[in-house]
């Protein structure tokens, strides 16, 4: 049993901010993993934290990477993931966030980002985020044509204690306001026995994440799953939620209805 003590993929010369898993354009499903790595490129060092600070949950989602590359084994789908830390930019924030390039997280100052100003979050963005995004949507693209329509699937992890404060939940569910496969999901991992939140520990209708993007402008079902972190903190742990998932996940993406496109208006009133 291995450790998670880093997330991302084989170091390359140039650093590409994409990984990309191949599967059937026509699987009906795409994963994403947003925060799946804690690299950094060379030219950032550990944008002056402490190296061990790169293996916290500060700098990525611990075990989603795992989660997400069986799962997309599991039904022979693509799988889109970040090759770099959410402390150099954060791919799950829309281009104009604030917090896109994160200056204080769980409180501790970020010094390497502490002086960034417009220009140098604009080359980020540019080099990182934006190649990210643009996979995602070329993806899409090519599912949509060759169909069927994808659901889409994001898959985090959080904390299992924050700021003093026991998470109970196992798994999370993230949604905006289309209900197609956010209610059945919860209610499929309920009966199974798993401690379900319901937009739970974070709301998921956010201006400009990666879901209202690339999915609700486009009318797909799609949510975003999180995982408690000590559940799959450790290959083994991680590889048996995914299978625990993709048992309960397989009969409700045969469901028509997820399939096909609903233009349902977010939350945040981004798509009214």
């Amino acid at each position: 049993m291995r450790d998670d003590r880093s997330a991302a993929p084989p170091s390359a010369a140039v650093f590409e901010p994409v990984e990309e898993i191949a599967g059937r354009d026509d699987a009906g499903v795409l994963f994403l993993c947003d925060h799946a790595a804690n690299a950094l490129p060379k030219a950032y060092g550990t944008l002056g934290l402490d190296p061990a600070d790169l293996l916290r949950h500060i700098a990525y989602d611990i075990g989603a990477a795992w989660v997400t590359r069986r799962l997309a084994c599991a039904f022979e789908a693509p799988a889109i993931l970040s090759t770099f830390s959410r402390l150099l930019i954060d791919p799950n924030r829309g281009a104009d966030d604030p917090t896109l390039v994160a200056k204080l997280s769980d409180r501790r100052i970020i010094p390497g980002n502490a002086e960034a100003g417009e220009a140098e979050i604009a080359s980020r963005r540019d080099a990182y985020w934006a190649p990210y995004r643009s996979a995602i949507s070329t993806r899409i693209e090519a599912m949509l044509d060759r169909g069927p329509v994808p659901v889409v699937i994001s898959v985090h992890s959080f904390t299992p204690v924050w700021r003093g404060e026991p998470r109970p939940w196992e798994v999370g569910i993230l949604w905006d306001s289309d209900s197609r496969f956010a209610q059945p999901l919860m209610q499929a991992l309920t009966a199974d026995g798993v401690v379900t939140g319901d937009n739970e520990p974070y709301d998921g209708a956010l201006i400009g994440d990666t879901l209202d993007e690339e999915v609700t402008r486009r009318g797909l079902a799609g949510l975003l799953i999180e995982l408690r972190q000590d559940l799959i903190a450790t290959e083994d742990g991680a590889q048996a939620w995914a299978d625990r998932l993709a048992r309960i996940l397989r009969p409700l993406l045969a469901r028509p209805e997820l399939h096909q496109t609903a233009f349902i208006s977010s939350r945040t009133g981004r798509h009214l």
